[in-house]
């Protein structure tokens, strides 16, 4: 099976936009790092850190995933997507909402605005929990994989639904809890519930794909699911009704070890794989679980601090070196193979048409990992001496890195077949 050899592929025009906004989005987060510099060594609930942030979370990270999960989700379950147009309209007010907001951040406005685009972006979350729900709900065959995208589809609209109310909070002031404590709540449940799970799902249905491997250890994977949800659930109770303290380690253990487990099984792959040389978008992601377990290991520092370097470090691992990590590798994987879905699936095998893999520039692919292991570093490194020129430095490549890689992008969507294969 691969993304481009099924008749459940979906219709490009759903899911090419948010390969193309998503590159933007991480172009104006650059930018918007280059303006804040050394500000982010500073408490996190400030503006132009929020927007940062939010930046990523949303119209980087979220926006790249909903486009991949309506590609792969109908693959992965042998079933065309449930309503591609209720797809597009996700991707429309994802667009608006996220926009919205990164503004209201920026420039801190708790009005109706950012009540609205808070609203904008919970709707696309029930709506993308409808369409993978009702895509994958018939398929008994990779139950494992469906407890991935439905439980982060679950802690997607929980995430945004509780990001509406402190959004809601912040103008109306209704809420008993503080509201720094529910914020970390919120956070670490699109973390933990959203990105983790949906990502590791995905991950243990492409890494094997590309890598031409498989693994009879499906059971770690139910074993992975269930103790990263025991973990993140537990998490939320005793969040809200304790201060976060170090007995959260447990929790953050369980989720480790559901981690590990889902790792057991990615291994397995990798060690029966028929395909041994690894590519550039592979060693991305594979680089990118390290930087998870680099996250993880950063939190015995940051429970007690408020902010500070530590919490910054934490946040650079998660949001930088893990989920950016992954998408750099994982765009050349899935888009090249939409593009060629479009463009050349009527021709497969009556012609000598070009490969996916020769859709990107390899250079480009290059150089943006190089700039990737280059700016992680140096952001590294500048964040736990709190070298603010350093910092300076770094956001200068975040910018190098975010065009190359959009650069490469727009050469896949542009990409047109020849007149020698017909119109």
């Amino acid at each position: 099976m691969t993304l481009s050899s099924t008749d459940n592929a979906t219709k490009g025009y759903v899911v090419v936009p948010f390969f193309a906004t998503a590159a933007v989005f991480f172009l104006v987060f650059s930018i918007l790092l280059v303006l804040t510099g050394s500000q982010i060594l500073g408490h996190y609930f400030q503006p132009r850190v929020l927007a940062i942030v939010h930046t990523l979370a949303l119209g980087w990270g979220t926006m790249i995933i909903f486009g991949a999960a309506y590609q792969l989700v109908p693959v992965i379950f042998e079933h065309s997507l449930f309503s591609p147009k209720l797809a597009f309209f996700s991707y429309f007010i994802l667009t608006i909402g996220s926009c919205l907001l990164i503004y209201c951040f920026w420039n801190f406005r708790t009005d109706w605005m950012m009540i609205l685009a808070g609203s904008l972006v919970c709707m696309a979350s029930y709506i993308y929990f409808l369409i993978i729900w009702m895509t994958s709900k018939k398929h008994e065959k990779s139950f494992e994989f469906n407890l991935f995208f439905m439980f982060s589809a679950f802690w997607l609209c929980f995430t945004t639904t509780v990001g509406l109310l402190l959004a809601i909070n912040l103008e109306h002031h209704y809420i008993s809890k503080n509201h720094l404590d529910i914020l970390k709540l919120h956070a670490h449940a699109g973390l933990a519930g959203w990105f983790l799970q949906l990502i590791l799902g995905a991950g243990a249905k492409m890494i094997p794909m590309f890598v031409m491997g498989k693994s009879a250890k499906r059971k770690a994977l139910f074993i992975s699911v269930t103790l990263i949800n025991t973990g993140l659930l537990m998490f939320l109770i005793h969040g809200y009704r304790n201060q976060i303290d170090y007995r959260l380690l447990i929790c953050a253990t369980l989720i480790l070890a559901g981690v590990i487990s889902w790792g057991v099984f990615i291994q397995d792959c990798l060690k029966n794989r028929l395909r041994k040389k690894i590519e550039i978008p592979i060693k991305h992601s594979l680089l990118s679980i390290g930087n998870l377990f680099a996250a993880f290991a950063t939190l015995p520092l940051v429970l007690n601090q408020e902010s500070g370097n530590w919490v910054t470090l934490y946040m650079v691992w998660i949001f930088l070196g893990w989920i950016t990590g992954i998408i750099l590798g994982m765009t050349f994987k899935t888009l090249p193979f939409i593009i060629w879905n479009i463009q050349y699936k009527n021709l497969n095998g009556r012609a000598n048409v070009p490969m996916p893999k020769e859709l990107y520039s390899h250079k480009l692919l290059k150089v943006q990992y190089l700039l990737f292991l280059g700016s992680l570093s140096i952001t590294v490194i500048a964040v736990v001496f709190k070298l603010k020129w350093l910092i300076n430095l770094s956001t200068v490549l975040w910018v190098l890195l975010s065009v190359s890689y959009l650069l490469n992008v727009l050469k896949v969507l542009t990409h047109k077949r020849k007149e020698e294969y017909g119109s």
